[in-house]
């Protein structure tokens, strides 16, 4: 297991990052944490993004733009590591996260399915990062990895701002203990719907 889950860091980046929620320069700080996320820090930008929605609903849309904005930003210099700078730092993020060794096993068939591989690792809690790099590195198209990262990263946002905007603080619970497996339903009831268009 990486040493960052073992030592306590990702305790401590946790509580930073959500203590970041109640300062005046919010929206600054979750696009900045939105943005490392996609290609090396490992608290997601939602730590952020759910109570600031919480406390200020009316700018719900404009704090899950900001959130998708800079995630896709952060996306594309992931993408631009695991292109140009992979052997110096992509591999130490990969080997960080304990996906070194299997990045070896994907590669040569990543780009086959690239564009959904994108799409579910920036709609799910699997680490969006490990895939911007691993873009990078087996060249998919730029323009197909955009792509896949706004719409993916537009409805993981959107989806969790509306949830609070509607329901409110209560729905925070439920999102928390049950957004892992919110996100796979989700992505087989959209895979699901892909399939069932083809055969009509």
């Amino acid at each position: 297991m990486p040493f960052v889950w073992k030592s306590g860091v990702l305790r401590r980046l946790y509580d930073w990052t959500l203590a970041q929620a109640e300062r005046k320069n919010a929206i600054w700080v979750l696009a900045g944490v939105s943005f490392i996320e996609s290609s090396f820090f490992p608290i997601p930008p939602d730590i952020l993004l759910i109570p600031m929605v919480l406390a200020a609903p009316t700018r719900a849309w404009w704090i899950a733009f900001v959130c998708t904005a800079a995630s896709v930003a952060g996306g594309i210099f992931g993408y631009g590591i695991g292109f140009f700078l992979y052997d110096t730092i992509g591999r130490q993020v990969f080997e960080l996260y304990g996906y070194a060794e299997k990045f070896a096993f994907f590669q040569d068939g990543f780009n086959e399915h690239g564009a959904w591989i994108v799409f579910i690792a920036g709609l799910t809690p699997f680490p969006y990062k490990v895939i911007t790099i691993a873009s990078g590195v087996t060249q998919l198209d730029l323009i197909i990895f955009t792509i896949a990262s706004i719409i993916s990263r537009g409805l993981r946002f959107f989806i969790v701002a509306a949830l609070l905007w509607y329901f409110g603080a209560w729905i925070r619970q439920f999102i928390d203990r049950y957004f892992g497996i919110l996100t796979v339903v989700f992505v087989i009831l959209l895979i699901g719907g892909f399939a069932a268009l083809k055969l009509i």
